[in-house]
């Protein structure tokens, strides 16, 4: 069975643990920069080139707003899950300015491939009744909804011709017209039991989803339109085995524990995925290519979303504050700055008197990180050069929150996964 060695520092009063397997040394850091001879990414067919090898959040610096979203209003868009509406934040006064109904049980609100819409999933309480509302970026307001089944979550392919609907409780994903919402094809993945968040390859190949319920990632070839694999999420210390999976590869469990994997994002040369870890309290490092688990970044309780900063540098963790799928308020939640060229975590930023960063993005122009509160009905505005937080009441159970507009050429869904 592999074996890892345990490195353990201290940042201010928060512990953390870096895990690594005993051959990750072959592995590049996070954040490494690629040789200037490194060659040129090959996309998969359609899919925009990869400008820098090494950074594959290049093009979404703070300078870097296409001419696509000029005339946008600048706002943030906030889904409530339990009052089935969206608040609309002017960023420059942070007010409520505006909110409107969509759908039962709005989950997130995503942005387009093409940058022109934004679309609320509504998931309709896990049944075949969902849909997804889109909204005008230029004027705020919501169009009529579309008919999709069971949309927790929307990203989208990175030649731009997919949406690619997260059927959550049919452990499937529905591929659509991304303007339509017409089906085109599924894929399948019976062991992703919550099939939840993803993050794609630099080159387009592959995507990986976590599976909340089942403490797994699943990696998609979206060539072949095929799974290719499972990985269970351990926990550093639990005890594991090894046993013989469904397709007669060897895996390693965890015969003790459980995790509950959510959000993922991909290092920037694109080589290690960061994994949050609502049980485990932390970030589990999975190589792509590779497929495994070689670490693991203790952060904060309940940790849930992540988000990379406007220079590429820093991994900005939501600590949710709770284990619980529905935790109480005030709990101890906060962020966590993780630097991406060392693994460790730089920076702690509680919330007064506590709190439940959950979901959102970071501003433009990288001044804010933008979270919606999720269990005590408010939204958080961190100040990404001290930590200090403003705190604007909102609706019932906010959730997946973004901003608008980003910058970036193109987007691959959730709240503003740009690139």
């Amino acid at each position: 069975m592999k074996q890892f060695n345990v490195v353990r520092s201290r940042v201010g009063a928060l512990p953390f643990v870096v895990l690594l397997a005993s051959l990750s040394s072959t592995v590049p850091a996070f954040g490494q920069s690629a040789s200037p001879a490194s060659p040129a990414v090959t996309t998969v067919a359609g899919m925009p080139p990869v400008p820098d090898p090494s950074n594959l959040y290049s093009e979404t610096t703070a300078a870097k707003l296409s001419p696509t979203v000029a005339g946008d209003l600048h706002r943030v868009y906030v889904p409530h899950i339990q009052s089935n509406d969206v608040y609309v934040i002017d960023p420059a006064t942070f007010q409520v300015v505006d909110k409107f109904k969509v759908g039962l049980n709005p989950q997130h609100v995503v942005p387009s491939w093409d940058l022109r819409t934004l679309w609320v999933a509504n998931n309709a309480e896990n049944t075949k009744h969902g849909s997804v509302t889109p909204v005008d970026p230029k004027s705020g307001r919501p169009g009529k909804p579309i008919a999709v089944d069971d949309p927790y979550n929307m990203y989208f392919s990175p030649d731009g011709k997919s949406a690619i609907v997260v059927a959550e409780a049919m452990k499937r994903l529905d591929f659509r017209d991304p303007k339509t919402m017409q089906l085109q094809y599924s894929i399948d993945v019976p062991r992703c039991a919550g099939i939840n968040h993803a993050d794609f390859s630099i080159d387009g190949r592959y995507v990986i989803f976590t599976c909340e319920f089942s403490g797994t990632v699943a990696k998609i070839d979206l060539v072949e339109r095929k799974v290719l694999g499972y990985v269970q999420m351990i926990q550093p210390g639990r005890q594991t085995k090894v046993v013989k999976g469904p397709d007669g590869k060897d895996e390693i469990i965890c015969t003790t524990w459980k995790g509950m994997p959510q959000d993922i994002r991909a290092s920037p040369d694109g080589k290690l995925y960061f994994v949050a870890d609502m049980m485990a309290d932390g970030v589990h490092v999975v190589d792509g290519d590779a497929f495994k688990q070689v670490g693991f970044i203790e952060t904060g309780k309940g940790t849930h979303g992540l988000y990379p900063s406007r220079d590429g540098k820093s991994l900005y963790v939501a600590n949710r504050g709770s284990n619980k799928i529905h935790g109480s308020p005030k709990g101890k939640g906060g962020v966590s700055v993780i630097d991406f060229a060392t693994r460790k975590v730089v920076a702690n930023w509680p919330i007064p008197g506590g709190g439940s960063p959950d979901m959102g993005n970071v501003s433009a122009d990288g001044k804010w990180l933008w979270l919606s509160g999720r269990y005590d009905n408010v939204v958080y505005v961190f100040d990404t050069a001290t930590g200090d937080v403003k705190i604007i009441p909102v609706g019932k159970e906010p959730h997946g929150l973004t901003v608008w507009p980003q910058p970036g050429r193109y987007s691959l869904g959730h709240t503003g996964n740009l690139r």
